[in-house]
C-alpha cells in the first residue's frame, strides 16, 4: 500500500517534523489530518531553521505536494502568515498546498472562550491549552455551529454564520470584548484573506483518493502525540482531536483500507508541555540538563517542556492503539554525558506492579515508575551513519528499548539536521 501515517508515540514533540522531512523525500504528497496551530514542528534545512504550525513540513522538499485535510482546524490569520513566511524564504507554495474546503477556521473569539475557560476554574481544573483557539473551534464543529473554509469563501454565507455564532457566545464574549468591535475585525480580515486563501482551497478527499488511485505515495503526518489523544491520551489533560492513525480516515476522507503501515517517532527521553500527569518527570539537575541540551522549549509557546526517563508503558500503549511497525529513536545525543540512565519498565500503584499504562486518572497520578538502570555514554558524532559506530552503551540503550518495546527501530536521529539520522533497516516504509 503506497502510504504511511507518521506519528508521535508520546506527549508530542518527539521530532515528527525531521523525520517527516526526511522520509517526505519519497512521498509524493505529505498530507495534515488533525490538530490545529497549536502544534509546532522545528526542521532545519539547508542551515536555516523552520517553525511551521499548520502547513506540512514536507513544503520544504521542491515539487512535493501538501495536503491540510478536514480533521484539521485552520487559523485564517495564521496560515495566511505561514504562507507568506515561507514565501519570503523562496519556498514555492502556490500550487503545492491545497486546503481542505471542510476544514474548521479559528477565530479570535474562539481564543477569548480559550482563555476564559482556562482561566475560569484556577489551577484544579487547568489544562495548560496554548489558548490558540483549539478546542472552541472542535467543539463548535461537533455542536454543528461551526464555520467551514468553503462557508469562509462565501461572503453572504459567512456573514449569516458569523452573526449566529456571535450571537450564540455573546454571553462570554461581552466580559472581554466588544462584540460589534471583533465582527468589525473578522469582517475587514476576510475581506482581504477570502482571495488570498481561494486558490489553496480543493475538494482535498477527492484529491487524495485520486493520488492513491494513482499508486502515488502519500505520507500522513499528526500533530501532537498519542498520550495527547482525546480518547487514548491523559484524560483530560489532552489535545482536541485525535492524532492516533485510526483518524487518518475520518480526518482526510480516505477508506481505511487505503491506509497502509504505521511509523512511530519516539524520543530516547520523555518530554510534556502544560499540565498533566507525568511520571518519569525529573524535577532536578538531569531533568534540567535534558531541557537545556535537547532545547526543549515548545515550538508555538516557547514554554519549558517537563523532561524524564523514557516511559516504556506509554509508547508501548501507543504501538499498540496505533498498529506501529516500525519505529523511529530520535534525539539520543541529549543523553549524552547522562550517567547513568534510567528507563521506566512499569508501575507501583497501591501495592500493584502495572506493566501496561493505566486509564484510571487516580492511578496515572498515583503510580510510581520501576525502573530499570543502565550505563550512560559520552558524545556522539552527528556524522556517525552506521549503528555500529555508535559509542557501546550508546547502542547497548536502544538494543535494551528494543527488546522492552519488542519492536525494532528503524531509525535513529543525533541531530536536527535530516541528514543526522542512522538507518538500522533497508526494508522501506511504504
Amino acid at each position: 500500500m503506497p502510504s504511511v501515517v507518521v506519528l508521535g508515540t508520546q506527549w508530542g514533540d518527539e521530532g515528527k517534523g525531521k523525520i517527516v522531512h526526511l522520509l517526505g523525500k519519497q512521498a509524493d504528497y505529505i498530507v495534515r489530518y488533525q490538530g490545529g496551530p497549536n502544534a509546532g514542528h522545528t526542521v532545519v534545512f539547508d542551515g536555516k531553521k523552520f517553525v511551521l504550525h499548520l502547513i506540512p513540513a514536507g513544503i520544504l522538499i521542491p515539487k512535493k505536494i501538501c495536503v491540510i485535510a478536514n480533521g484539521v482546524v485552520v487559523d485564517p490569520l495564521s496560515i495566511h502568515e505561514e504562507i507568506k513566511l515561507l514565501e519570503q524564504r523562496d519556498i514555492k507554495v502556490k500550487g503545492r498546498l491545497f486546503i481542505s474546503e471542510l476544514a474548521h477556521l479559528i477565530f479570535p473569539y474562539h481564543k477569548i472562550l480559550d482563555a476564559a475557560k482556562e482561566d475560569a476554574g484556577g489551577k484544579s481544573t487547568k489544562i495548560g491549552t496554548t489558548r490558540k483557539g483549539i478546542g472552541p473551534t472542535y467543539a463548535d464543529k461537533v455542536e454543528r455551529v461551526g464555520i467551514r473554509l468553503i462557508d469562509y469563501l462565501e461572503p453572504d454565507t459567512f456573514s449569516r454564520l458569523l452573526e449566529q455564532n456571535l450571537s450564540l457566545k455573546a454571553h462570554i464574549i461581552e466580559k472581554y470584548s466588544s462584540i460589534d468591535k471583533l465582527r468589525a475585525e473578522i469582517l475587514e480580515q476576510a475581506e482581504y484573506l477570502r482571495p488570498f486563501l481561494q486558490p489553496f482551497a480543493c475538494d482535498t478527499s477527492k484529491l487524495l483518493n485520486e493520488a492513491l488511485h494513482k499508486k502515488k505515495k502519500v505520507m500522513f503526518e499528526s500533530a501532537q502525540g498519542t498520550l495527547l489523544d482525546i480518547d487514548f491520551g491523559t484524560y483530560p489533560y489532552v489535545t482536541s482531536s485525535n492524532p492516533i492513525a485510526g483518524s487518518v480516515g475520518a480526518g482526510c476522507g480516505v477508506g481505511p483500507s487505503k491506509i497502509g503501515s504505521v511509523l512511530g517517532i519516539a524520543k530516547a527521553y520523555t518530554t510534556r508541555v502544560g499540565e498533566g500527569p507525568m511520571p518519569t518527570e525529573l524535577k532536578d539537575a538531569v531533568g534540567e540538563q535534558l531541557r537545556a541540551t535537547g532545547q526543549e522549549f515548545g515550538a508555538t509557546t516557547g514554554r519549558p517542556r517537563r523532561c524524564g526517563w523514557f516511559d516504556a508503558p506509554v509508547v508501548r500503549r501507543s504501538i499498540m492503539v496505533n498498529g506501529i511497525k516500525d519505529l523511529v529513536l530520535t534525539k539520543i545525543d541529549v543523553l549524552a554525558n547522562v550517567d547513568p540512565i534510567k528507563i521506566c519498565v512499569a508501575y507501583k500503584y497501591k501495592g500493584k506492579l502495572l506493566k501496561d499504562f493505566p486509564n484510571s486518572r487516580a492511578a496515572i497520578m498515583e503510580c510510581e515508575p520501576v525502573y530499570e538502570t543502565v550505563p550512560g555514554f559520552g558524545a556522539i558524532s552527528s556524522e556517525l551513519r552506521n549503528f555500529k559506530d555508535l559509542p557501546s552503551n550508546a547502542k547497548k540503550y536502544v538494543l535494551r528499548l528494543e527488546k522492552i518495546l519488542g519492536l525494532k527501530f528503524t531509525l535513529v536521529s543525533l541531530g536536527k539536521s535530516r541528514d543526522e539520522t542512522i538507518s538500522t533497516s533497508k526494508k522501506s516504509i511504504w
